[in-house]
């Protein structure tokens, strides 16, 4: 299935194309059927010559709908935009196509309507021009007349070009559908519908709402229930949810989006959004209210400047929120409730009170900017300049993992996901992930502290790892055993540095014995080969004080920092575990695991299941002894 949207100023016959493409009513209320005009979102579809199955979302075209017809163009990936033959481009074909611009849509084609009451060509050529500056440079141009039928079979044609170019969309991505319509069915319940742009939902599903989950009770699509659907595709739900859903909401795949009230956006102004606006006073206004802010300078070019108070869209949602620029083109939203977002979702930005004069003609353009997601998750700014070190570090970043570590510095993996980046590379430790600059500076500043710390205290054996973690400011003790390198290691919880206090010979035997575990580092040497390799009793106990070996029980001697590495390893595995799968995850024997394992035990980086099984355990229940 494909689903493209109506786009067009008002009264120029969407309607009545879609329905004279479809044999369907688009227009659902009788008021609208009465005034003649689109109020609400209509629904509609059709096989093209293709076999393939087209479904309309048309729009109403009134000024006083705009945020009616951004709920609907939103989620859509294409647009027919509709033009008439004897008005040509009016206010609303602008205010739309400026919509479209700052929302990134680039697939579409014109449709110059009522061909049989004048000639379409100087419309076609005035809006084909207007197109094409938009970004819309590609599209077809199909003179047609939906009373008369004339054009119709060109129509028709055009649009199953339309969706053959269209990109196919991934059925395994995360879900997340605007809901545009909620109403209860009798002996069912609760029933929303919107338009599905990727990923799939099956019957039985649970997807996140912003306050608790719904489950999906029946799958509907195009009045056919089915099983499950993938996008993209006109949906309806039947859900279970314990607090009902509302337009404008989205259902999400659990985990799998940063449900964010603020985010830091890259703005890109469209149209003709710079001038001093006009108000334009509604007798039926948008949903949003209206509001007459300050403008904030410095935005805009010339010095015109955002309001400080803006509404956001997104799919189906409007939001009011606050405007904070930072410096350039980079800004922060405040939105006045969290929205489902991924860096490199366009949000549009627009004032429902004011409206911006473009040539002649009544009405105006209300959408001044597209607004690019740079960061779901922005840190606070609380120094003074922090906002423009801020707007310099994103002046360039881009929406991928990279960006954002550089960014953020240090990034869980499931937050990286939660914001649309799948990370590049490997973890750094755990399932921590590391802009590279910064962990490369971290591994030269560890040293330095440990030596101050040694330094400071000469009493003590070496820097607490706890220490070390506050020293550096980083947010779990794991992150900073993954830090240290020789001559540093870690034992007892303290960073110590290397052989210090050991004699020559006792030394050399270490060094001797990592040599000989280089390649399996658990499989700890019996008593015999210790002494073999200058290592008895009493050297090892001198090792084991310094914090070059790890006794984990009488005979079972590794290097220091084995067990942080065992404990990654064993993290890896699917959990819980027994000591068999531990014993081949490691490569080691029956004799080390089980005084390893119950050394991992006590010192909390595992724990036991049951008398079989044990599991390790998360980075906020870890510590280091």
């Amino acid at each position: 299935m494909h689903v493209v949207a109506t786009a067009g100023h008002v009264d120029h016959g969407k309607s009545t194309l879609v329905r004279a493409l479809t044999g369907m009513e688009p227009d659902r209320l009788e008021e609208e059927r009465r005034r003649g005009l689109t109020i609400e979102l209509g629904y509609a579809w059709t096989s093209l010559p293709s076999g393939e199955r087209l479904a309309f979302v048309d729009v109403p075209g009134h000024e006083r709908f705009l945020a009616t017809m951004l709920a609907g163009v939103g989620p859509a990936p294409a647009v027919m935009f509709v033009v008439a033959a004897d008005e040509g481009w009016m206010p609303q074909s602008e205010e739309h196509l400026v919509a479209l611009e700052a929302l990134g849509v680039r697939h579409g084609l014109l449709a110059v309507t009522r061909a049989d009451l004048a000639d379409p060509a100087s419309a076609t050529e005035r809006a084909a021009a207007r197109l094409a500056e938009s970004g819309l440079d590609s599209v077809e141009r199909v003179a047609v007349s939906g009373r008369t039928g004339q054009g119709l079979a060109e129509l028709r044609a055009a649009l199953d070009r339309l969706v053959a170019r269209l990109p196919t969309p991934d059925p395994r991505a995360p879900v997340r559908m605007w809901i545009d319509r909620v109403f209860t069915v009798r002996g069912s319940g609760t029933v929303v519908t919107g338009t599905l742009p990727a990923g799939t939902v099956t019957t039985g599903d649970e997807l996140a709402l912003p306050v608790g989950t719904a489950r999906i009770r029946a799958v509907e699509s195009l009045k056919e229930t089915v099983r499950s659907v993938s996008g993209v595709a006109r949906v309806a739900l039947n859900l279970r949810a314990a607090v009902p859903p509302e337009r404008g909401q989205a259902l999400v795949t659990p985990g799998a989006w940063v449900w964010t009230d603020a985010a830091d956006v890259r703005i890109t102004p469209v149209g003709a959004a710079a001038t001093v606006p006009d108000t334009v006073p509604d007798t039926m206004p948008d949903t949003v209210p209206d509001t007459m802010p300050d403008a904030v300078p410095d935005v805009m070019p010339g010095g015109r400047g955002l309001p400080s108070r803006l509404t956001a869209h997104i799919g189906s949602a409007a939001v009011v929120c606050d405007v904070r620029p930072l410096g350039g083109w980079i800004v922060r939203l405040r939105l006045a409730r969290p929205l489902p977002l991924h860096v490199g979702d366009v949000l549009l930005l627009r004032d429902p009170g004011h409206s911006v004069r473009i040539g002649a003609g009544n009405g105006g353009v209300r959408v001044l900017a597209g607004a690019t997601v740079l960061d779901a998750r922005p840190p606070a700014l609380r120094r003074r300049g922090a906002a423009g070190e801020r707007a310099a570090a994103l002046a360039a970043a881009g929406t991928d993992a990279g960006s954002l570590l550089r960014t953020h510095r240090l990034l869980r993996e499931g937050d990286l996901r939660a914001m649309g980046c799948a990370p590049d590379g490997s973890p750094v430790s755990g399932d921590w992930h590391a802009d590279p600059a910064y962990w490369s500076r971290l591994r030269e500043l560890l040293p330095r502290a440990a030596r101050r710390y040694a330094a400071d205290h000469p009493l003590e054996p070496g820097m607490p790892v706890e220490a070390a973690r506050h020293e550096l400011a980083l947010p779990d003790r794991r992150l900073v055993a993954a830090l240290v390198e020789p001559p540093l290691t870690v034992a007892d919880g303290r960073i110590v540095s290397g052989p210090a206090g050991l004699p020559a010979p006792v030394a050399a035997a270490v060094e001797r014995l990592r040599a000989e575990l280089a390649a399996r580092p658990f499989l700890a040497p019996e008593a015999g080969r210790l002494a073999e390799l200058g290592l008895g009793p009493r050297e090892v106990a001198a090792a084991v004080r310094t914090g070059m070996l790890l006794r984990v029980a009488d005979g079972v001697v590794l290097p220091a920092g084995a067990d942080v590495h065992a404990a990654e390893l064993l993290a890896r595995l699917p959990q819980p575990f027994t000591v068999s799968e531990a014993r081949r995850a490691l490569d080691s024997s029956r004799r080390v695991m089980v005084p390893l394992l119950e050394h991992l035990d006590r010192s909390g980086l595992t724990e036991r299941v049951d008398e079989l099984r044990r599991r390790c355990r998360t980075p906020s229940q870890s510590r280091i002894e």
